[in-house]
């Protein structure tokens, strides 16, 4: 169970006011913008526009170098080669780099590498391959800021090479005939948040002396996939690109493979969002590259039948439906290898098995650091080798962490909250030890649960879900707004959808609502009637039977009153004190009868430890619960049975000072006074 510190973002009502009424926008949508940085009317005016904006695509340095190239190349009728990526950015850059070049009459080809046997990026049997085919030209998409070698291969085989690509470049360029990425140090582009799929566009434009303006209706719809798959920030030409291609799906000239993925994940054109494409459409087209050969998800977005587009995207979706078992199974192995090893006290969790599927690494690394509130590395061991995929939280640099325990590694990448290594197996430990001891040399810094504004509970209303629609379409950097209720009384709990979700009922003086919880079962909730809580909630409005109603839906939980300072400063202690390092006796150590407390709340039936802490947190507080339950279970006088705590049958009485970790904390207690 991972805790967050809960914060409400600062923001001056009294000028929110005021700019709600100066851009004629309803006060909530003014105050949640206002939280968000937009302060100034003509910036809040802008963002919230449906007229399409970019930022100059002759910015970009090289751009009409390369343009001018390709468009050599497609006169000459030279063979052309389209060299994408594996991940949903590369996929929908090299499909509609291709399409392009197709629609100008280009004799042109693509090539994807496969994840597995050839990696990221340009490779020298790939460059052989092409010249094998006789590729005069090629155009790498999301890729090639790094191939300096590749490049140099190609360049001496009498190919041409142009690179556009969007990631972090190395100290120097590859010599290709034209570098086409707006993190060149020496390129003026204004807006540089752009994906590679971005990158290909605005090369297009550049070749057909156009605007972007002019050509996003006929793009938006791939250009929005790319976006939102990226994870690029929602703002300026972004926000866009993603209002334009969420209309645009629901045109009849979408892309018809598009149209067949969104057949097949069952989303309703009729309530699309980004959301819905971000969950529906990017793990599939990510799952044809993870699970198989990627080109397949090229193949569906070039294609203009929707017979094949469909035998593919069910395809595609079994791939994904396997990628789902396959992330579960080694989410569900590395957790009982955490649990198992005692990893979850580290500060950075790095859990290593022998032949994890390497496509789905990343994923079960988010989904540890989630759980654990703690950065983590998962790490697939293939023999002597060992590759692994880390992920992180905003204040803790995971690159930082990485790189300073490089000795260990062969190869590493990333920036601060996602990360690639490589390692040779027998270093494992050896990185596991070093990585902790660099974090245990930086100051702490708690996951962190941001709420745009506080509000009452009557304010919860269909009202409140139409008006922030004007804030869509939501993503990163601009999410869907979260809402902080605080201080409401649990009164019931009812199980929906066979026991897989729960509608709760909460009352605050005259007030009641009732909000829905996703994804967990009456047997694992950990809050009783009559509770206090705090929570953080979406809104949406639902429509049935021709009413209208709101959704509040729960994101997440916790009991009033938590003080988060001393919460997480016991998280500190017990952690140091299960990894062995520095802690403070006296703050971690219960009484006698503060143990006596915990042991009579499990002798009345079987509790999680998540429920046990919840009766305590505001009282013992988080370290001295589990210090307590830790003691008890010592002495057998409790047990754990699935997840559970009871009380072990006929135990004779026993003196605490019998448990060696009791003995222990109140002698450092006695030292200390």
């Amino acid at each position: 169970m991972a805790y967050k510190k809960w914060e409400v973002k600062s923001v001056d009502r009294i000028k929110a006011k005021e700019l709600a009424l100066e851009c004629d926008i309803e006060p909530i949508v003014a105050l949640i913008s206002a939280s968000r940085g937009y302060t100034d009317p003509t910036d809040l005016e802008q963002f919230l526009s449906d007229e399409p904006y970019f930022s100059d695509a002759y910015e970009l340095k090289d751009i009409m170098h390369a343009a001018d190239i390709v468009n050599l190349k497609i006169n000459e009728n030279k063979k052309i080669a389209v060299y994408g990526d594996y991940d949903c950015d590369g996929v929908t850059a090299t499909a509609l780099l291709y399409k392009y070049l197709k629609g100008r009459g280009a004799d042109c080809i693509y090539y994807i590498p496969d994840r597995f046997s050839e990696g990221y990026g340009m490779n020298s049997e790939a460059v052989h391959h092409l010249k094998e085919l006789g590729v005069d030209l090629i155009i790498t998409v999301d890729n090639g800021i790094s191939c300096y070698d590749e490049i140099a291969l190609a360049n001496s085989l009498g190919m041409t090479v142009v690179v556009t690509d969007h990631h972090i470049p190395p100290e120097r360029l590859p010599n290709a005939a034209a570098v086409v990425d707006p993190h060149r140090t020496d390129c003026p582009s204004s807006f540089k948040s752009i994906c590679g799929a971005e990158v290909a566009f605005k090369l297009i434009c550049v070749m057909e002396g156009a605007e972007p303006e002019e050509l996003l209706p006929q793009y938006a719809d791939i250009l929005s996939v790319a976006v939102i798959a990226d994870i690029m920030p929602l703002t300026l030409e972004n926000r866009i690109i993603v209002k334009y291609g969420l209309k645009a799906f629901k045109r009849s000239d979408c892309l018809v493979g598009l149209r067949a993925l969104l057949n097949v994940a069952g989303v309703n054109l009729k309530d699309i969002t980004a959301s819905r494409v971000a969950f529906g459409i990017c793990p599939r087209i990510n799952a044809a590259g993870r699970m198989g050969n990627a080109a397949r998800a090229v193949e569906l977005l070039v294609t203009d039948d929707m017979m094949h587009a469909l035998q593919i995207a069910n395809e595609i979706d079994d791939d994904n439906a396997l990628r789902q078992q396959t992330e579960k199974k080694i989410c569900d192995e590395a957790i009982l290898n955490i649990e198992q090893n005692g990893y979850c006290f580290d500060r950075v969790i790095v859990v290593d098995g022998e032949g994890w599927h390497h496509g789905v690494v990343g994923i079960v690394a988010s989904r540890i650091c989630e759980k654990y509130g703690k950065p983590a590395i998962v790490i697939s061991r293939d023999g002597e080798n060992a590759h692994g995929s880390g992920r992180s939280y905003e204040g803790f640099s995971l690159y930082d962490a990485i790189n300073s325990a490089s000795e260990h590694l062969t190869k590493f990448g990333g920036h601060s909250q996602a990360a690639g290594i490589s390692l040779m197996s027998d270093n494992i430990d050896a990185f596991r030890k070093a990585i902790n001891s660099y974090a245990n040399t930086v100051d702490y810094v708690s996951p962190v649960l941001r709420l745009d504004c506080k509000v009452n509970p009557a304010a919860l209303t269909v009202d409140l879900s139409e008006s922030i629609k004007t804030l869509e379409p939501f993503g990163f950097e601009n999410p869907e707004p979260l809402f902080g209720v605080f201080d409401v009384t649990l009164q019931r709990i009812t199980p929906i959808g066979n026991n897989k979700h729960l509608k709760l009922l909460f009352t605050k003086g005259d007030n009641t609502f009732q909000a829905l919880l996703f994804g967990t079962n009456l047997e694992n909730f950990s809050y009783s009637v009559g509770d206090v809580l705090d929570l953080a909630v979406t809104v949406s409005t639902n429509y049935f039977n021709g009413n209208y109603s709101v959704n509040v839906i729960i994101k997440e939980m916790r009991l009033s009153g938590v003080d988060d300072v001393a919460l997480f400063s016991d998280i500190i202690n017990f952690d140091a004190f299960k990894s062995g390092g520095k802690y403070t006796a006296k703050a971690i150590t219960p009484t006698r009868n503060e143990v006596g407390d915990v042991y009579r709340v499990i002798s009345k039936g079987g509790i999680s430890n998540e429920r046990i802490l919840n009766m305590f947190l505001n009282t013992l507080g988080y370290a001295k619960v589990n210090i307590a339950l830790e003691v008890l279970q010592e002495l057998k006088l409790i047990k754990n049975e699935s997840g559970k705590f009871y009380v072990c049958p006929n135990t004779a009485k026993t003196n605490l000072l019998n448990s060696t970790i009791f003995s222990k904390l109140t002698k450092e207690c006695e030292s200390f006074d």
